[in-house]
This record gives structure tokens, C-alpha cells and sequence, in this order.
């Protein structure tokens, strides 16, 4: 009874450890992007060096591209309408 106990008690402390650590992942725009067939537009946008890219599009018949939001900024911005 007791080693049962004992991993219960196990276990709901690695469940709370999991649950505290865990943090969602931060959005970064890097400069480059992959492009091609199936990947759509901007594409994979998760390399930070224009080799990088090349390497992963090496025999994929895909390009590299600038990533437009990282070359313009955010264009994200929120209109606010008022009524007058």
C-alpha cells in the first residue's frame, strides 16, 4: 500500500512540474522564407540565414525569399473605427 502511495504522489509531482515548466513557444519572424509548390505564401519562414534556406530547398524544387513582414514590419495593425 505504501509503494503505491509513493508513486501516486510521484506522479501527481512530475504532472505539476509539467504543467509549471511548460510555456508556449514565442513568434519570431526570421528574414528568410521557403517558398514553392504546396508551402503557399510567405511560406516557412524559419531560417535565419539565406543558407540556411538553400540547404532545406536543396532538391525539393522549392526557393528562398525575403520574409515580407520581416523586410516591411508588421503590417498587422488594428483599425479603429469610431462612430460619429
Amino acid at each position: 500500500m505504501r509503494n503505491a502511495t509513493v508513486a501516486a504522489l510521484a506522479l501527481s509531482a512530475a504532472t505539476v512540474a509539467t504543467i509549471a515548466g511548460s510555456s508556449p513557444a514565442a513568434a519570431y519572424d526570421y528574414p528568410y522564407c521557403l517558398q514553392g509548390r504546396g508551402i503557399g505564401v510567405p511560406g516557412d519562414c524559419s531560417y535565419a540565414t539565406y543558407g540556411q534556406c538553400m540547404a532545406s530547398a536543396s532538391g525539393r524544387a522549392l526557393y528562398c525569399n525575403v520574409n515580407p513582414r520581416f523586410a516591411y514590419g508588421q503590417q498587422r495593425r488594428m483599425r479603429i473605427y469610431r462612430d460619429y
